[in-house]
């Protein structure tokens, strides 16, 4: 067996968290491993096909998990240099300030983190430059106060979703910009990078314009000489030394091989189903239950948000292109009527036959798919969901996982769900048909395969949750394992609660933050 090659930090996963570790990590000339178990997203015309990307699932994994009840769950996840981000919408939101705090749900308590807005704050700005966000500050009304503006202006509105924002703010609304981070510059559109397609949110980028992880972070790193990537190397186990107290050998999988590698400090950034797995399939004699799980947390509080689709048809077609440029959150803490938290209401890519075809929704009366695609304004409704102990990661005999989830908290999600629907039947724009225009909502399923919410594994997260007490967490406030000293968390594992907006930003703000301490302490 070949002599085993030590780095002084291994990263496993090359998402946003990992990938945006890497990005900050490289200009040190410490020696850095990238562990990605996929490989490079072929660049290919199916890049851009909707057919191919929602209906056949061409670049999901093939992988086949488990529910509670042992039944197969086909998850919509992808495991590519970039992670997720590859997929995304690249809707990149801060957490609110008060998403930092405890809330009170109607479902019960959304709990505090232990770390601050304040301490994460310079490091949004830092990940909002580094993926080229654009967006425009306190149009929306929920917005923490920032250190410093959007680099890039908002991407713009198309004249359906300009004329809906002015028909919201008519109704005494705050609706506001998506943050984007897209390289898109539209007082040039001859040389911007992005061409504004219609198909962004959940596709790979063909032109390399999507603010991705791969793009913007690894390809970057890699530049440097003591930064190396492992492709189709899966990372099996984590091996500790004989107290426990350190990660010594990082077992991987790669071309029908096994190999080892040592690194000082070890870094997990697979998903949070992905890395709550890793570490239970770790588990040796110091840690029975998996490693670093003394509190019995690893796996557990799996969040993944409250999800809905749903597509407001209309006598007039809706011609957008790039919909997903508009969003509302007037109800994320409540309203008048309620005191409790409803969510986010933003954009998803606008639908087309093909896309509706994998989750169909109810049709209505003399619709037929295409022509509902055509006529549909595409809502994307978020609302949060709170960490349960029971909704868990864990393996089955085989090492298979195994996902159990009960949604929660949904209350707020239906009443969200109403709120929209009153807010469409009072659109007053239309010249041809006037009231009679808005026909209705309609919701498009979120199941792909059996049972499990695609947007739940979209936004996973909180499943190696971050604290201060290493009876009730599995990470301290630096995402570093209270029981092993070398072993870090940086994907989405570490969140205490989910919040109500895409989690991507937040992972990339974290990332460099434990970025900053890794770089002290390696000095």
């Amino acid at each position: 067996m070949a002599a085993v090659q030590h780095f002084d930090v291994i990263v496993i996963g090359t998402g946003a968290g990992g990938g945006t570790l890497a990005h900050r990590l490289a200009p040190s000339g410490k020696r850095i491993l990238l562990l990605e178990r996929g490989d490079y997203v072929p660049r290919e015309k199916d890049n851009w096909s909707t057919k191919a990307v929602n209906l056949e699932g061409k670049y999901n994994t093939k992988e086949v998990w488990r529910d509670a009840e042992g039944r197969e769950l086909h998850p919509h996840t992808n495991y590519w240099v970039g992670g997720n981000t590859k997929f995304y919408g690249a809707a990149l939101f801060r957490l609110r300030r008060e998403d930092f705090r405890e809330i009170k749900h109607w479902g019960g308590l959304s709990p505090a983190w232990p770390i601050s807005y304040e301490d994460l704050e310079p490091y949004y700005s830092q990940a909002e430059h580094l993926y080229q966000v654009h967006g425009r500050r306190e149009e929306d009304p929920t917005d923490p106060p920032a250190s410093s503006p959007y680099p890039y202006p908002p991407v713009s509105h198309e004249p359906r979703i300009q004329q809906l924002s002015d028909d919201f703010a008519r109704l005494g609304l705050k609706p506001f910009h998506v943050p984007l981070g897209v390289m898109l510059d539209e007082q040039n559109p001859r040389t911007s990078r992005c061409i504004r397609c219609e198909t962004c949110d959940g596709h790979p980028c063909l032109v390399y314009a999507k603010a991705d992880a791969q793009v913007l972070c690894v390809d970057p790193a890699l530049e440097h000489s003591n930064v190396k990537l492992l492709t189709r190397a899966y990372v099996s186990r984590l091996e500790t030394s004989p107290s426990g107290r350190d990660v010594q050998r990082v077992i991987v999988e790669r071309g029908g091989a096994t190999e080892a590698y040592t690194a000082d400090i070890v870094v997990v950034s697979a998903g949070a189903i992905n890395s709550a797995a890793l570490l239970l399939r770790s588990a040796n004699d110091k840690h029975p239950r998996g490693l670093a799980n003394g509190s019995d947390v690893v796996g557990r509080h799996y969040m993944g948000h409250v999800n809905s689709v749903l597509m407001a048809l209309s006598k007039c077609p809706n011609p957008t292109v790039f919909q997903k440029t508009l969003a509302l959150n007037d109800f994320y803490f409540g309203s008048k009527e309620w005191e409790f938290p409803m969510g986010h209401i933003s954009f998803v890519g606008k639908l087309d036959g093909d896309t509706l075809k994998a989750g169909a929704p109810a049709i209505a009366p003399g619709w037929t798919l295409e022509l509902m695609a055509k006529h549909s304004l595409d809502f994307w409704l978020t609302s949060e969901d709170l960490p349960d102990p029971n909704n868990r990661v864990t393996l089955d005999r085989a090492g298979n996982i195994v996902l159990t989830y009960q949604p929660n908290n949904e209350e707020g999600h239906g009443r969200l769900t109403e709120k929209l629907k009153n807010l469409m039947k009072q659109q007053t724009k239309c010249r041809v048909h006037g009231h009679e225009c808005h026909e209705g909502l309609f919701a498009r399923s979120l199941y792909l395969g059996q049972r499990i919410p695609l947007a739940g594994v979209a936004h996973q997260n909180g499943t190696i949750r971050f604290g201060r007490d290493p009876k009730t967490s599995a990470l301290d406030a630096n995402c570093k394992a209270h029981e092993v000293d070398n072993l870090y968390v940086v994907d989405a594992s570490f969140f205490a609660s989910s919040g109500a907006v895409n989690p991507a930003l937040t992972v990339m703000a974290n990332a460099l933050r434990v970025g900053d301490h890794l770089l002290e302490r390696l000095k």
